[in-house]
């Protein structure tokens, strides 16, 4: 994706030079966010195992393999590299077909997919907190990668929200 070089290129310039040690709020920060996308990611694979419509779970599964792994890893990675202990994790969840469960005891597609937005949207939303509170320019670059990447998902469940109409709207403001 040529908005990744993009940014890569904004910060290039700041990232030149002796890396000043890791300041307590981007440790802080970046292994909140390893835990939440982490905890996110359960979430994930139970809502695969129960979804009914396949195109949900199609864009679960998208999600997941493309949004959620590859920036848990990237956080184990820098973290590794920087000597800072990951958070406890639970171990992932065994994929099979579940879908027996009696409705009252699961979510319903409808609600797995707002709960899948609900998700992208905070994780936006701590990642521009990570991203506004880091001095160090590769810890930005983490974080404005985090932001490209769970905002061009949030759209695609948006759109799937929308065209089963379970998109959450705030009433109108009429004048």
């Amino acid at each position: 994706m040529k908005v990744f070089e993009v940014i890569q290129d904004i910060f290039q310039p700041f990232m030149d030079g002796e890396k000043r040690p890791l300041n307590v709020m981007e440790v802080s920060n970046l292994w909140f966010f390893l835990l939440g996308t982490e905890t996110t990611m359960r979430s994930e694979e139970i809502a695969i195992n129960l979804a009914q419509d396949p195109e949900l779970v199609q864009i679960l599964k998208d999600v997941r393999e493309d949004v959620h792994i590859p920036i848990r890893d990237e956080l184990k990675e820098f973290l590794m590299k920087e000597g800072v202990p990951f958070p406890q994790s639970t171990p992932e969840k065994p994929f099979g077909d579940y879908k027996s469960i009696p409705e009252g005891a699961k979510l319903n597609d409808e609600e797995m997919a707002n709960l899948m937005s609900y998700n992208l949207a905070m994780g936006v939303a701590n990642a521009a907190k990570g991203l506004t509170e880091s001095i160090r320019a590769d810890v930005g670059l983490i974080f404005s990668k985090i932001i490209l990447k769970k905002t061009t998902a949030g759209l695609t469940v948006k759109q799937y929200l929308d065209k089963h109409e379970w998109l959450r709207i705030p009433p109108y403001y009429k004048s």
